[in-house]
């Protein structure tokens, strides 16, 4: 079930209409969905190395600089933070021969707010289910709950002479919450 909130905040009503709230939501789900697959392609052990080299580039054009990704496993307590091109580089070197990764549940867990340099930021939940087995029959399934930050401000463009201004949304850090079998 994939949920998402109507943005609400009265600062954010008096500069954002209506239709351009629904455009933000719709952009920011759609993004995470994208996210969502990437890494599903990114882990898929069947996926050429070129193919994964080509999702990494257009994953990480969904994040803010200097994003961060966390990784948490059943077997110990620490939570290792990875910057998003170092945690798909990791994700493709996993010693598995099949790598399973869904992510669900999808929904905000706070409203955004806006900052003093404008932008608004807001926090998504979501839950990623992990199955890696070998095939010497080794397996390893986790369902870890993560919150991914989520930043939307106002862009500029030059189209054809004139400029243009634009709402766009970009992915933060993501931070591990919770990690269960």
């Amino acid at each position: 079930m994939l949920t998402f909130f109507a943005l609400t905040s009265a600062a954010m009503a008096q500069e954002i209409s209506p239709e351009r709230k629904q455009a933000i939501d719709s952009l920011a789900l759609e993004k995470v969905r994208d996210l969502s697959k990437y890494i599903s392609i990114i882990g898929d052990k069947e996926t050429p190395f070129s193919e994964a080299q080509r999702v990494m580039d257009r994953a990480e054009e969904l994040f803010a600089p200097d994003s961060e990704m966390g990784v948490s496993s059943l077997s110990r307590d620490e939570i290792n933070y990875y910057k998003v091109r170092e945690y798909f580089e990791r994700l493709i070197a996993l010693n598995y021969d099949k790598v399973n990764i869904k992510w669900y549940d999808i929904h905000y867990i706070s409203d955004l707010e806006r900052q003093p340099d404008g932008k608004y930021v807001g926090v998504v939940t979501v839950y990623q289910r992990f199955e890696g087995s070998s095939d010497d029959e080794l397996t390893y399934k986790d369902t870890t709950k993560k919150d991914i930050t989520i930043y939307v401000e106002r862009k500029k463009t030059q189209i054809q002479g004139r400029t243009i201004a634009f709402w766009d949304v970009l992915l933060g850090d993501i931070r591990v919450t919770e990690t269960s079998a």
